[in-house]
């Protein structure tokens, strides 16, 4: 198992700030990054290619939206995963999960650990799938995810603390109890080849695509995005971006040994879907192989990128609003295009990936305001 190292606390400029303040002298390939200790299977392009047949009526391809983004030197596009049913990329992994189980394993019931958006991509795919799921989900996870995870039939076992260690540990004793099969959020290789057909179908409509951003929390997008690009176009930059308030995956690229951050730390952030503590291990290890770089955004860096994409991208057809809705989690692609160009560059062709659009009405109109008229 790979070695994690715990951050006790960040104070100042401590770890994550440190780290952010020095990431423009950082070359896009970190090297030399420290050899995962237990080398894991990484997810081949055949695993992709069959869980993208897989998911297919289940999860939807999601559009490219091209963006003009004021002060950024080249064309841009966004990925839009907020088009998915359930309003995040999360259903790509969490249908290729169930529907790769047999007959007899669906049978037992899935169980799940989630704030939010994974809990509804395991609710949607089991509710496809015609079986039970249960979720442990923290109880200050945001309101509108937990309805639309209840509204999907599952079932909802709370936990009083943020702890991701504590909500997986309580899902194992459930799983062990009553037989259900577990559906991680992130480190499972059905999971990151189900995120990965995000990165096939940008290579698919936009081969010439040269640098692509992704959202990282426990690294599951990530792990499959970068996989997926990579093992097709290896001279393509993929990089990942969280929250410096939630810096922990940063903090492990750059000293090459998995860090966990604690649950009080990772919570101070706006983006309530990139709080996890830690990569998973096999995430970890597809970065490692695959990922050119890390960087964070601020908290205000974050709002002003809800607040642009709302403003700048054309209205969609299904919606009143002037423009595309992103949560805060899946806006840091955009914040890190807006604020940290020079970070990025060279680039021509630019793909950020929205992750999805779940954020609660009240603060979707405090990040926006009076965005639509202008």
């Amino acid at each position: 198992m790979a070695t994690v190292m715990r951050i006790a606390r960040v104070a100042g400029k401590g770890a994550a700030g440190a780290i952010n303040a020095d990431r423009k002298r950082v070359p896009l390939r970190m090297e030399p990054m420290t050899e995962p200790s237990t080398p894991l299977h990484l997810v081949s392009l055949a695993e992709l290619h069959q869980a993208q047949q897989r998911i297919q009526g289940t999860a939807v391809r999601t559009p490219l939206v091209a963006f003009a983004a004021e002060g950024v030197p080249a064309q841009v596009w966004l990925k839009d995963e907020g088009a998915q049913p359930i309003g995040s990329f999360k259903l790509r992994g969490a249908a290729n999960k169930i529907l790769s189980m047999t007959p007899e394993a669906r049978a037992a019931g899935v169980i799940t650990y989630s704030s939010g958006n994974h809990a509804q991509g395991v609710a949607y795919a089991a509710w496809v799938a015609g079986i039970k799921a249960v979720i442990v989900m923290p109880r200050n996870a945001p309101a509108v995810k937990r309805a639309a995870t209840e509204a999907l039939g599952a079932e909802i076992v709370f936990v009083e603390t943020a702890s991701s260690a504590v909500r997986k540990l309580r899902a194992e004793e459930l799983a062990a109890e009553h037989g259900y099969v577990m559906v991680p959020p992130y480190d499972d290789p059905a999971i990151i080849a189900g995120q990965g057909t995000c990165g096939l179908e940008i290579l698919e409509e936009l081969p010439d695509v040269d640098l692509v951003l992704v959202p990282v929390s426990g690294g599951g997008l990530l792990s499959g995005i970068a996989a997926a690009i990579k093992q097709q176009r290896p001279e393509v930059s993929v990089i990942g971006v969280e929250p410096e308030l939630a810096g922990d995956a940063r903090e492990s690229f750059l000293s090459g040994r998995l860090t966990e951050w604690p649950a009080e730390l990772t919570t101070r952030t706006l983006a309530d879907g990139l709080r996890t503590q830690s990569l998973g291990e096999r995430n970890w290890q597809h970065i490692h192989a695959y990922v050119d770089n890390i960087v964070t955004v601020t908290e205000d860096e974050i709002r002003a990128a809800v607040r642009a994409i709302y403003r700048g991208a054309p209205g969609r057809a299904d919606s009143d609003a002037a423009g595309l809705v992103a949560e805060p989690s899946g806006a840091v692609t955009m914040a890190a295009l807006l604020f940290h160009t020079t970070a990025l560059l060279p680039f021509r062709r630019a793909v950020a990936v929205l992750s999805g659009r779940n954020v609660e009405p009240a603060l979707l109109e405090e990040l926006v305001g009076g965005a639509a008229a202008g």
